[in-house]
C-alpha cells in the first residue's frame, strides 16, 4: 500500500522542527542520512528557512546526468551544501509530487506555512536532456 503522507504538510512541519537551528549546518548533514525520502523532505525545508533568514531571491538545486549535483543560493552567487545525489533525486521527486508539475517544465506558487506566518514561494521544475534543476524563488 502507498504510503498516502501528505509531503506539502510534512515540509512545513519540518520547516517548524528546524526553525531555530543552522540551515546550512543542517544541509551539510542531510546527505548522510540513510532514509533518502525523508532527507529530501528535510532539506526542502532548510533551503526554504536558509532562504527566508538570508533574504535570497532564489536557492536551485540542479543534478547532471552523471548524479553531479550543485546548488546555488541567489543573494549573493555562491555555493550551498550539496544534498548528495541520492537525497537530490528524491528531492525533484517530492517536489513534483508537492505541485504535481508532471511536465519537464513548469512552475506554480506554493503557499508554505512556516509557524504563525505563510509565504507564497515560485517553485520552477526543468528537466533537460542533460540535467534537471528544481528553483525555489523567495518573495
Amino acid at each position: 500500500m502507498k504510503d498516502t503522507e501528505n509531503l506539502h504538510l510534512k515540509v512545513q512541519e519540518l520547516c517548524d522542527c528546524f526553525s531555530t537551528t543552522d540551515p546550512l549546518k543542517e544541509m551539510s548533514e542531510v546527505k548522510n542520512d540513510e532514509n533518502t525520502g525523508d532527507a529530501a523532505l528535510k532539506w526542502l525545508a532548510l533551503s526554504v528557512l536558509h532562504g527566508v533568514n538570508n533574504n535570497a531571491k532564489k536557492i536551485s538545486i540542479k543534478q547532471a546526468l552523471d548524479g553531479t549535483v550543485s546548488v546555488t543560493a541567489e543573494y549573493r552567487d555562491t555555493q550551498i551544501p550539496s544534498p548528495g545525489a541520492g537525497v537530490a533525486e528524491k528531492i525533484f521527486e517530492a517536489v513534483r509530487e508537492i505541485t504535481h508539475i508532471e511536465e519537464k517544465k513548469g512552475k506554480i506558487r506554493l503557499a508554505l506555512g512556516i509557524r504563525d506566518s505563510s509565504l507564497d514561494l515560485e517553485i520552477k521544475v526543468k528537466d533537460k536532456d542533460d540535467y534537471k534543476k528544481v528553483s525555489i524563488k523567495f518573495p
